[in-house]
């Protein structure tokens, strides 16, 4: 709440504000009934609470009165009003939250994509994900508008990406090329050559190479091949904002090299990813079914050298094709070298309702199942690019 914008109030007022509008007689009365409980700047921060969690119903006769539902059931303008009284009393976090909460709410989406609304909305991958959604529907005059707050949180999560995961991967990868070092594959064997002409045995018409020449970094481009498989179902509409940004900072990087494949009942390789993120994520089409066995096969077609390849699936698992197939690509991934993660969701909002039957089948594999804040994947994609076995680099990090 933006201090001194309304005054604290006595225990009654604070109360009220609390418990809302059914608690007022109660609370006026042991108040003493001295003026009304709620003024000004109190009166406009519980209208605005109220608005989406108090919402008024029309009066009907006792017998035929239900449950009271929340619904904002008003203009785009008393929306967008609605909006900037938010705005005006809580901060950025908060505001996230009530804003959420709104857009579960009965009607709002449709409010949400008018240019006078979408002008009040603070950004927020929730509503990010909202409007990729509704993309199809935004009409011409807010698209730009819509566009702009989806850029806000697309340069918000990239900033809190890139340093890390770039800082992090660099790291593990340096390690592991030490590990390395006596690789054939890492050997420049045409500067070793003439690094050691001089000691040509004449006798024995053989080269003796006393000191071998590695590829130096620059050369040493793209040592592993990153797979990230987005699930663009409806219910994966956060994780989808996010993974397609990580997507973009992995193709950042040298060293690695990204596809991003999106699938719903058939997957699609997304080009660009070294572009514009928010080209990339108006080019996903969220909603419709789910085929995660067809998007796992098309993977496997990208894997030139496993070893050196990881995948990583964001889904909840919830797989509308054929569940055993699926494990069995997966043994294929898995047993052919590739390392493999499963992100039940890749969010700040916890862990989300999966299919539990088959993330237990896929750990059996030695496929890590969890959801993951944006803020711990740096950490677990670092130890699995620099060695590390995929199920105790993710319960090391979650401290299992």
């Amino acid at each position: 709440m933006t201090p001194g914008d309304v005054p604290p109030g006595d225990r009654y007022q604070r109360w009220r504000l609390v418990l809302g509008r059914r608690a007022e007689e109660g609370l006026e009365a042991a108040r003493g009934g001295e003026g009304p409980l709620l003024e000004g700047p109190q009166e406009a921060l519980d209208e605005a609470l109220a608005t989406l969690y108090e919402p008024e119903v029309e009066e009907e006769e006792p017998e035929a009165r239900g449950p009271r539902t929340a619904s904002l059931g008003a203009s785009a303008p008393r929306v967008a009003r609605w909006l900037g009284d938010v705005r005006r009393f809580f901060d950025r976090d908060v505001v996230a939250l009530v804003q959420r909460d709104a857009m579960a709410s009965k009607g709002l989406k449709e409010l949400l994509i008018e240019p006078e609304t979408l002008g009040q909305a603070a950004p927020s991958v929730e509503l990010a994900g909202l409007l990729l959604t509704l993309k199809d529907a935004i009409p011409e005059a807010s698209r730009a508008t819509a566009r702009r707050l989806v850029a806000e949180v697309v340069e918000e999560v990239r900033r809190r990406l890139q340093a890390p995961l770039a800082s992090q991967v660099r790291g593990a990868l340096r390690k592991g090329r030490k590990a390395r070092s006596g690789r054939p594959s890492d050997v420049d064997w045409a500067r070793t050559v003439r690094k050691n002409l001089q000691h040509w045995d004449r006798e024995r018409r053989v080269l003796i190479p006393r000191e071998m020449v590695f590829h130096g970094r620059s050369e040493r481009r793209r040592e592993w091949r990153v797979l990230v498989c987005l699930d663009q179902s409806g219910s994966m509409a956060e994780s989808v904002v996010y993974g397609a940004v990580l997507g973009s900072v992995l193709a950042s990087l040298p060293s690695l090299e990204t596809r991003l494949v999106v699938f719903d009942t058939a997957p699609q390789e997304l080009e660009g990813l070294g572009g514009d993120a928010v080209d990339l994520l108006f080019g996903i089409q969220l909603g419709g079914g789910t085929d995660i066995r067809r998007a796992v096969e098309h993977c496997e077609g990208l894997v030139s050298e496993p070893s050196r390849t990881l995948f990583v699936l964001v889904s909840d698992l919830f797989e509308g094709g054929d569940a055993a197939a699926l494990v069995r690509a997966f043994e294929r991934l898995v047993g052919g070298g590739v390392k493999a993660l499963c992100l039940l969701a890749l969010s700040d909002a916890g862990t989300p309702a999966y299919d539990e039957d088959l993330a237990r089948s896929l750990r059996a594999l030695g496929v890590p199942c969890f959801a993951c804040s944006p803020r711990r994947i740096p950490e677990v994609l670092a130890a699995v690019l620099g060695g590390a076995d995929p199920l105790r680099a993710a319960d090391a990090a979650f401290g299992r």
